[in-house]
């Protein structure tokens, strides 16, 4: 079994703070097998860290986390960005069209641009897989919600620490039956459903912190632009 960060973000996100370095140092540190820098709308910094990450005993995946019409997208295994307002249906098959695989992370809370609410059962389903814990939520309600509709129907379940600064890479984690230590070798075991979730809740303080520190940097590039 290979631990895997599936779900973080660097400085390149408008609300991440670290750069790549500090997140693949990190998930060497907790003793990870493989990342996946997942920047929103951005896929320069994934690149980088997949670059990087051999040099730390890591598997690197090129990702991304797509804003969608309907909400966001993980898309992993790609090397092109997918750019963001597609319909839900068509950033699949753009993931898809480049040999990836989209996993919908926090698909029940619609106030951080979860899809569910936007699409059907059955398009929620056609996904490769579903992020059933995400260590960010502060009450646990939409990962079980998360994980009642994986199971019913049928589709493999992830887990992300949706970091946004590098303390949190690894705090919850898939664990991936992969056949080899390579990029394709954990996105088929995911497709397939050899995983399982491990993980804990974000303190609260931090999942502030990590809030209000996205919030003024949001502010900061925002007045960069104007000016």
């Amino acid at each position: 079994m290979l631990s895997v960060e599936l779900h973080c973000h660097s400085a390149l996100s408008h609300d991440g703070r670290d750069s790549v370095e500090l997140l693949v140092e990190q998930a060497a540190a907790v003793g990870l097998d493989a990342i996946a820098v997942t920047d929103h709308d951005e896929i320069a910094a994934s690149i980088d860290a997949a670059a990087i990450a051999e040099e730390h005993g890591l598997v690197g995946i090129v990702a991304m986390e797509i804003t969608s019409a309907a909400g966001h997208v993980l898309a992993l295994g790609i090397d092109k960005a997918v750019p963001p307002g597609l319909s839900y249906d068509e950033t699949l098959e753009r993931i898809h069209d480049q040999g990836g695989i989209a996993i919908v992370p926090h698909p029940f809370q619609s106030s951080r641009h979860g899809v569910a609410a936007h699409i059907t059962d059955e398009q929620l389903a056609s996904a490769d897989a579903i992020e059933v814990y995400n260590s960010r939520l502060l009450t646990g309600r939409a990962n079980r919600q998360a994980e009642r509709f994986a199971t019913a129907h049928g589709v493999p379940k992830t887990a992300g620490s949706d970091a946004h600064i590098s303390e949190m890479v690894g705090q919850a984690v898939t664990e991936v039956g992969a056949d080899e230590r390579t990029v394709d070798a954990v996105l088929d075991a995911i497709c397939a459903g050899r995983t399982s979730v491990v993980g804990q809740k974000t303190p609260w303080r931090i999942s502030f912190r990590q809030a209000a520190g996205g919030a003024k940097r949001r502010v900061q590039r925002r007045f960069r632009e104007f000016l």
